[in-house]
């Protein structure tokens, strides 16, 4: 299952898990300000960063 970190990694920006964040395939997390700033690209990774799926419920 995907994790939903609560936090962007570069900023600490909260990214809830209804709201917008951006992850790579290692489900590292980032704002889209963050991410956009980083070109869609992950620091840790080189990954693509890609719109997280929103999730409204619990499993």
């Amino acid at each position: 299952m995907l994790e939903m970190k609560p936090a962007c990694e570069k900023c600490d920006a909260p990214t809830p898990k209804d709201g917008a964040a951006e992850i790579c395939s290692f489900e590292c997390t980032f704002c889209p300000p963050c991410a956009g700033a980083m070109d869609h690209r992950c620091p840790n990774c080189g990954g693509e960063l890609l719109a997280r799926p929103k999730r409204t419920i619990d499993i």
